[in-house]
């Protein structure tokens, strides 16, 4: 059999890009100041190791609204809220930017894909932070944020749904006499409903992890005493309110991937 030759750069182009990489980290922590570093960082790490495996367990319910579990429901609230609001505005957004005629420019198209661009463009956190400005800080601001973001991205997916359905049971309707309206309501949207409630489920998830962060801003749910446990060096605290954290977004995560297989 004969044997495959391989040219140079095969043999040792990986050898050479990993020794590349490797300078390349090496020169970047070279340029850290280490005089900078604090004599006692070494403790204060060790004090936040301690702190995160040993968690503060009595934070975890105390009955007066101001404990983990509290947190966490209000963070789920605005998660919900946010995501069930997003997804009843983002309908007409949605019918508005979908591409349902051939042709590289329809002005009706490129109106509604241009506007939920710019909703996209805002990050929630920024979103959050001008809503805190305008409503005060709060859980109010963190559903606004969740909200409006979502409809940009729940825009975008909702209407790749709606041109990427069948449609000859809709133009069949209208053949027979049914109007656009009877072909929307008994065609477009019983096609498009299953993927509208898998999109719907998916960006709950997201919006969940979003609500956790946004506290962080003042604008509800479990950031806000997880940035004050940080501030404050409460290590404990921050362990069981990260713990929390994950337990709720696997939680989350498990269920609704079970429901949108059902979906599909």
């Amino acid at each position: 059999m004969q044997k495959i030759q391989r040219n140079p750069w095969q043999k040792y182009g990986p050898w050479i890009i990993a020794t590349l990489v490797v300078v390349l980290f090496i020169w970047a922590f070279s340029g850290i100041p280490l005089s900078t570093v604090k004599p006692q960082a070494m403790q204060v790490t060790k004090s936040i190791i301690h702190g995160l495996f040993h968690p503060d367990w009595s934070y975890v319910y105390s009955g007066d609204g101001e404990d983990l579990v509290s947190a966490l429901i209000e963070t789920l609230a605005i998660a919900f809220l946010g995501t069930f609001i997003s997804a009843v505005l983002t309908l007409p957004f949605a019918f508005l930017a979908a591409r349902t005629k051939k042709g590289f420019f329809t002005p009706r198209s490129t109106i509604g894909k241009l506007i939920l661009t710019i909703i996209r463009v805002f990050p929630e956190i920024v979103l959050a932070i001008m809503f805190i400005k305008a409503v005060g800080p709060g859980a109010y601001a963190g559903v606004l944020a969740v909200s409006i973001h979502s409809i940009g991205m729940l825009g975008k997916l909702f209407s790749e749904a709606i041109e990427n359905i069948d449609r000859g049971p809709n133009e069949a309707i209208v053949a027979a006499g049914g109007s656009a309206l009877d072909g929307l309501t008994l065609a477009t949207i019983p096609a498009v409903m299953p993927e509208f409630m898998n999109y719907t489920l998916y960006r709950f998830e997201i919006a969940v992890r979003s609500a956790a962060i946004l506290g962080i801003v003042g604008a509800g749910g479990i950031g806000a005493p997880l940035i004050f446990a940080l501030q404050t060096r409460q290590w404990s605290k921050v362990g069981i309110i990260l713990l929390g954290i994950i337990v709720m977004v696997t939680v989350i995560d498990f269920l609704s991937g079970q429901l949108r297989k059902r979906l599909v």
